[in-house]
């Protein structure tokens, strides 16, 4: 397995794989693999002839300095993963090599998929992805490219970037891994303590019980996201960031929920923010519901 630090050794070698008639396949990460990050890899080597993972904490896509901060680093750990797994290439470069000094170009879709959840609460956040996801692009110069269902804002934002700009990148969309409470995976987990990780099982069975409401007949989308909050806010040192219904088709919020929408959800456990979203009339979640 090769790893690379500078832009243009990885720019070099993905050029040679390509020369000599290669599919490459890129999973663009933050590092602090897990499970997940092993099931978009395992994805990735089923999709081309060669893998490349990067890993970069990119700093232009953190609003607040102090989850920049404590987002977790196990760099040794993550090489580990990545050679047990078959990678055939780590990008790790430096916010200095990303970044230089004077940097000021930025990517940024707009229109509905910037107007809800995530990019109102985060404001700045998918300009940041999006720049650092195109860079990666370039430098990488992937046939497709693996992400995971779970950040369905972020994946449904690159898809459009990647139509607009007239990218040559597939990219292929895995299904989000759960642990066996349901909870869906997630690096930032490792920051919750016992306590809050206990409590965060909430989330997923929020989610689910707002479904088997949906499939009871229950459309109003204020019902459904009460039956969510009411299942969170139990617990203490939980605020609730934001819980929404949203129609896929044009990503708008709306009052009616319909089989085409998703109730996506952002709750902090004692200052550890947490994503996820269940469709509306999908399959159940793995998780214990009591009478």
């Amino acid at each position: 397995m090769e790893q690379f630090e500078q832009i243009d050794e990885q720019r070099s070698w993905s050029l040679a794989q390509r020369q000599a008639g290669k599919r490459i396949s890129f999973v663009p990460t933050m590092g602090a693999l897990h499970a997940g990050h092993a099931s978009l890899i395992e994805r990735a080597k089923s999709e081309g002839d060669v893998v490349v993972v990067s890993i970069f904490v990119n700093p232009t896509q953190f609003d607040n300095p102090d989850d920049l901060e404590a987002y977790p680093k196990q760099m040794e750990r993550d090489w580990e993963v990545c050679q047990s797994l078959g990678v055939d290439a780590v990008f790790v470069p430096t916010k200095e090599a990303m970044f230089p000094n004077g940097y000021c170009t930025f990517v940024e879709v707009v229109g509905p998929l910037q107007e809800s959840l995530c990019a109102v609460s985060r404001p700045g956040h998918f300009r940041g992805v999006c720049t650092v996801v195109q860079k990666l692009f370039n430098i990488v110069q992937p046939d497709c490219a693996i992400f995971g269902q779970k950040d369905l804002q972020q994946v449904l934002i690159i898809q459009r970037m990647v139509s607009d700009l007239s990218s040559p990148v597939e990219i292929i969309v895995a299904p989000t891994i759960r642990e066996d409470d349901g909870l869906a995976l997630s690096s930032r987990n490792q920051r919750l303590d016992d306590e809050s990780r206990a409590n965060a099982v909430s989330v997923p069975r929020g989610l689910e019980l707002a479904n088997q409401a949906f499939k009871a007949g229950e459309r109003n989308s204020n019902k459904l996201m009460t039956a969510f909050a009411n299942e969170v806010l139990m617990y203490e040192n939980v605020d609730l960031d934001y819980a929404d219904v949203v129609d896929l088709d044009g990503f708008v919020e709306c009052e009616e929920a319909n089989d085409h929408c998703i109730l996506a959800v952002a709750v902090f456990f004692n200052g550890v923010r947490l994503i996820d979203h269940i469709h509306l009339g999908g399959p159940s979640l793995p998780v214990a519901i009591e009478d």
